[in-house]
């Protein structure tokens, strides 16, 4: 497995901004250096699926983040209109990118190379320079547009991982469910994790 370094973690406005929250939770647990990109819409969505009343850019990531003691530290957050940050260069070499849940405007201006802030930037970043990147799209049903960015983006070395979890290691709460999707996509980073999710084949055979 991969031994923690730097990480790109974003959270764009699609349904589903759960499933970033936990990432970011999972990996500072980890021990990753996490390197936060919210947009706007993602705000939104937090305060209305999650009830998370007065979070934005400004907001302690306390408020938001059930982080261990000290986890603060390991999260650089950054101003999405801030195109000089240290994310939006080659020259920054962060193991790989998450961008999790990855709204369809997001999925349409990186499949587009329409770089109009960090986080679309930062993507483009790791395209070109052939680092992992990963896109968990969180739409349905999905139209024809969708399906071709999702299949040039998947051609650029993006690995599409649609918000589809399973249900084989039957979920009893929606949290099962997240950290489903979570591992999912540290599993195919080969990151450490402490999410118990792997099958243990048929009930009869264990």
């Amino acid at each position: 497995m991969t031994k923690p370094g730097h990480i790109v973690v974003g959270i764009s406005g699609a349904s589903g901004v759960r499933y970033g929250i936990r990432l970011v939770e999972v990996l500072v647990r980890a021990g990753w250096q996490v390197h936060l990109l919210v947009t706007p819409s993602a705000w939104r969505v937090m305060q209305e699926e999650e009830g998370l009343d007065g979070v934005g850019p400004a907001a302690p990531l306390e408020k938001w983040l059930n982080l261990p003691e000290g986890g603060a530290a390991q999260v650089l957050q950054y101003k999405i209109k801030d195109i000089a940050a240290r994310p939006a260069s080659g020259t920054f070499r962060a193991r790989a990118m998450i961008i999790m849940p990855t709204s369809m405007k997001t999925l349409a201006g990186i499949a587009h190379g329409y770089t109009d802030d960090l986080l679309t930037r930062c993507a483009d970043v790791f395209l070109k320079e052939r680092r992992p990147l990963v896109l968990v799209p969180r739409e349905t049903p999905l139209n024809s547009i969708h399906l071709e960015n999702m299949l040039k983006l998947a051609q650029a070395g993006a690995h599409m991982v649609p918000a589809m979890p399973g249900f084989y290691c039957q979920p009893d709460t929606l949290d099962d469910i997240v950290d489903f999707m979570v591992a999912k996509v540290l599993n195919l980073l080969q990151i450490d994790h402490d999410i118990e999710m792997e099958w243990k084949g048929p009930r009869n055979e264990r």
